[in-house]
């Protein structure tokens, strides 16, 4: 007779193809069950941790809902910092555990239930009579609310016989919140007139976009309005026309670009959250501006937001297209009169800074021109990822992924790339982290080099310390020394991995990363290019953010 630990992996495998994790006692029978009995993809990570950073990975590239696993203890408490970071980035997923026993918990259990909820997951706690609906709930709760979910299974449970697997319903999809309300629909009609009128149009697009999947329709409403289109870090390329595209938003943006922002008359925002990054630090747009957002979520999510609606982007991009249509609206032609590309230039640096040591910026650049163009794009949280966003662009919104960045973590990169892989299997998946982060996440650089192969490179932003701590806080006179870290050899470290490794300290070093994307990715190893860049290159992200903390 099936058990407790094969329901759940039965069930599991139905609505979810992979699985991230590591084996323990606890979480033995659920994988042995899941390996024989299903045809889900497992793989094998080497941190805890690093099981929920890769189903993370998988939902960004993918948009398609993963599974993590671990023992229980020390197990789960390992998941914890990457949990809370999927919680605050609102990624969907289901990371199975083992639990305490139903008898209550033993010398070395802690509460697990306790735990999750701190971090702001909820858990479900399968029994013997319950655990293919229950698992059915905690994907329904990850997939409506977009957030992780704990699925433990008690330790005493896991191989209770539990009878025939029941058929069970399939999660409900996420409902969608059309305008059509009569308020909703007035303050649609509303503003169609108002963008009608606009004689400085702006469209700022972010995540939410992307999920609603509304690119085409938003490239419909720039044309019909002429708008000038701009993004978030987390929906970059969702406009069809580049050409009339400002980039990236707050600290990644460029200069002229940001300035712009202050001559739009009306500005709608469509599915962004409008962070303290996005925002500038309050500084994004003229106070003259008429600032609406169009977000699902339940009020205005920044003070500047002088209207909001609260509907799903695409269908509220289309009712706008269809009265814009509908009052015969013209495109207001400022788009047109603009020089985008140079609103868009950035600094070039040169070859070495002053010190002698790569200047990130040009290095950032060559790198850009070399890489593959099917890449993907992962990246661990550090001063570093000013430099990818800045200058390496990407063909859609999810082949550029920060992982880390909404619990300000670091440490999480070499572990994305498995679940990246997994999701684009015949992309290139290119991680950006820094020495600092690379080192926290050294176990999962096996994970990488195994699951990603040659179709895996990872750049090491390696400048001998944590950049984001020395350029705001060493710069406020706080004592550097514990913010700084010994020369460690990248290159060298990849090679007993796998990988091949390079130093770079030269531009012409990045010869090989041309010559590596000429070869077949079947015959190619992965590739860690080792840049050892200077920590006195600033980026501008940063010198906002130390700006703030004056």
């Amino acid at each position: 007779m099936p058990t407790v630990s094969e329901h759940v992996a039965l069930t599991l495998a139905q609505h979810i193809d992979h699985v991230f994790g590591i084996m323990g006692n606890g979480n033995a029978f659920f994988l042995d069950a899941l390996e024989r009995r299903t045809d889900a993809r497992y793989v094998a990570m080497r941190h805890e941790a690093g099981a929920v950073v890769a189903a993370d990975a998988f939902f960004r590239a993918s948009g398609r809902i993963a599974a993590a696993t671990a023992t229980y203890g020390a197990g789960f408490t390992n998941t914890l910092t990457a949990l809370a970071e999927s919680v605050q980035a609102s990624i969907p997923l289901v990371l199975v555990v083992g639990d305490e026993p139903t008898s209550g918990p033993r010398a070395w259990d802690v509460d697990q239930i306790a735990l999750a909820s701190a971090v702001g997951a909820r858990t479900y706690t399968v029994g013997h009579a319950d655990a293919a609906a229950t698992a059915v709930i905690a994907i329904e709760h990850a997939l409506t609310y977009r957030t992780p979910t704990v699925l433990a299974i008690p330790y005493d449970v896991a191989r209770l016989e539990a009878g025939p697997v029941p058929t069970t319903a399939g999660p409900r999809p996420r409902p969608v919140i059309a305008p059509t309300a009569p308020f909703t629909a007035a303050s649609v009609a509303a503003l169609a007139h108002d963008l009608a009128a606009a004689e400085r149009p702006l469209l700022l697009a972010g995540r939410g976009a992307h999920r609603a999947e509304a690119g085409e329709l938003l490239g419909e409403l720039a044309d019909l309005t002429g708008a000038v289109t701009a993004t978030t870090a987390l929906a970059r390329s969702i406009f069809p026309r580049p050409e009339f595209d400002l980039g990236i938003t707050g600290g990644f943006g460029a200069e002229g670009a940001m300035a712009l922002f202050h001559e739009a008359d009306v500005v709608v925002v469509l599915g962004a959250s409008l962070n303290q990054f996005t925002m500038r630090f309050g500084q994004l747009f003229s106070p003259a501006s008429r600032v609406v957002q169009i977000d699902t979520a339940p009020s205005a999510t920044h003070p500047h937001v002088g209207s909001f609606i609260r509907a799903d982007v695409a269908e509220t991009a289309a009712a706008l297209v269809a009265q814009l249509r509908a009052i015969g609206a013209e495109p207001s032609g400022w788009r047109e009169s603009l020089d985008i590309a140079a609103l868009r230039e950035r600094e070039t640096g040169d070859e070495l800074a002053p010190d002698g040591r790569l200047d990130p910026r040009s290095a950032a650049i060559r790198i850009g021109e070399l890489l593959p163009e099917d890449r993907v794009v992962v990246s661990d949280g550090g001063h570093f990822i000013g430099w990818a966003n800045m200058y390496w662009p990407v063909s859609a919104p999810e082949r550029m992924m920060m992982v880390g960045t909404h619990y300000q973590s670091i440490g999480l990169g070499f572990p994305s790339i498995p679940g990246a892989a997994a999701a684009l299997p015949e992309a290139t998946v290119v991680l950006t982290t820094g020495d600092g982060g690379g080192l926290m996440a050294l176990a999962d650089l096996e994970s990488a080099v195994r699951t990603a192969r040659g179709r895996g490179m990872a750049v090491v932003w390696n400048d001998n310390q944590y950049g984001a701590e020395v350029n705001v806080y060493g710069k406020l006179g706080v004592a550097e020394g514990p913010m700084l870290i010994p020369e460690v050899d990248f290159a060298g470290l990849a090679e007993p991995f796998g990988a091949e490794g390079v130093v770079v300290r030269t531009l012409e070093d990045l010869e090989r990363l041309r010559t590596w994307r000429e070869e077949d990715p079947d015959e190619r190893r992965f590739l860690v290019l080792d840049l050892r860049v200077s920590g006195e290159i600033v980026a501008p992200y940063q010198e906002e953010i130390l700006a703030m903390n004056r």
